[in-house]
């Protein structure tokens, strides 16, 4: 079994990169996301978004996680 600290490695490394604009694949759909100016992303697909703490800083905080199980 995998321990939580090695899972939650992995997902910070998948987080930063797609971030960085290093992956192009949507963590919870598998789709293709797509890149906004002020270091953010959102998938089209599911309606998921991410941002880094600059862009949340920057008083654009409408880019959170909006995405729900089920």
């Amino acid at each position: 079994m995998t321990p939580i600290a090695a899972f939650h490695r992995t997902l910070d490394q998948e987080l930063t990169a797609l971030l960085r604009g290093a992956s192009l694949e949507c963590l919870v759909c598998g789709e293709f996301v797509m890149h906004a100016r002020g270091g953010s992303a959102f998938c089209p697909e599911c309606s998921s978004q991410l941002a880094d703490e600059d862009a949340l800083e920057g008083g654009n905080t409408g880019l959170e996680c909006t995405v729900q199980a089920g």
